[in-house]
């Protein structure tokens, strides 16, 4: 029992970072837009985060550096591919670099130091009960807050009309444009609530994953984020399927090796994307009702002078 609690714990907490950077990119691909530099706002965030942590004492202020740290970075993006319509994928990796370049520099000074990590829940009573106990009542403020954030946004996108005109930019920007919807601003703020997510899902390393920063610590979930996104046909209530089965993957590679289990690891770690890539497959063969990815994806809106 105690062993299957430590799986469960462990699989939440690798699957929490995916499932906020995901929400964001989700809602920027929605939108229309293709952010290829989710693993640099990420790291930048985490960053930002652990310093703003560090230098205050406070993991909420040290969250509030993470998210505006990702944002600034998305305006960046949202700068060049949308105000002056640069190819979208070249202008994500480009971002991608430069936020781990950025990283490097802000993070230089807090390489070795430690902070006390977020605090986790306890309700007298709940959370002592086996298994579910710590579960479902011992868990850190960032993972609630997760799982909320997929409410807000499938709420947003399928209960608002504001999320049906997001959706419509892009569904067909021309279309939407052509009924007076400001297609620019309406990606501009996408983009930027993508990166905020981004730097959020960032922070959450240091701040409650490992309580220390280290350079490259996102370790490519920007780019399992990325995939994660396909992988739940750009809808919010499978990215949450998608999110634990992606951390489950990561957390039992390492149980398997402990156990001694003859798969190699590399194998492991390829799984959640050679997944991604059935996916796309099955998506693709889809002859109705398949795939509800934006129409307008990763294409630049340039509206009439």
């Amino acid at each position: 029992m105690e062993l299957i609690e430590a799986i469960i714990l462990a699989v939440l907490a690798a699957s929490t970072p995916l499932l906020i950077a995901a929400t964001g990119e989700l809602v920027t691909e929605r939108s229309g837009v293709l952010n290829l530099g989710v693993e640099g706002m990420m790291i930048v965030g985490a960053a930002c985060g652990f310093a703003g942590a560090w230098l205050t004492g406070s993991i909420f202020i040290g969250a509030l550096f993470g998210i505006v740290a990702g944002t600034l970075i998305s305006l960046v993006f949202a700068l060049m591919a949308l105000g002056l319509a640069v190819n979208q994928v070249a202008t994500g990796l480009a971002l991608t670099i430069l936020g781990v370049g950025l990283s490097g520099l802000i993070g230089a000074g807090f390489v070795g130091e430690r902070i006390t990590p977020a605090t986790h829940l306890y309700i007298p009573g709940l959370t002592d009960i086996p298994l579910i106990g710590r579960v479902l009542f011992g868990e850190d403020a960032f993972i609630y807050f997760s799982l909320a954030l997929v409410a807000g946004v499938w709420w947003f996108l399928y209960r608002t009309r504001s999320g049906l005109i997001l959706r419509a930019c892009g569904d067909n920007h021309v279309s939407a444009h052509a009924l007076g919807y400001p297609v620019l601003r309406i990606r501009t703020l996408a983009v930027m609530f993508g990166g905020a997510c981004a730097g959020l899902a960032g922070a959450y390393l240091p701040l409650a994953y490992t309580p220390f920063f280290i350079p490259g610590m996102t370790a490519g979930r920007g780019w399992i984020a990325l995939a994660l996104v396909v992988f739940s046909s750009w809808r919010p209530g499978r990215l949450v399927v998608g999110a634990y089965l992606f951390g489950a993957v990561t957390i039992l590679q390492l149980h398997a090796q402990g156990w001694g289990v003859g798969i190699p690891s590399q194998l492991m770690s390829a799984l959640p994307y050679l997944s991604t890539v059935i996916v796309l497959v099955l998506l693709s063969r889809a002859r109705t009702g398949g795939s509800t990815a934006p129409a307008a994806l990763g294409t630049v809106f340039v509206p009439d002078r």
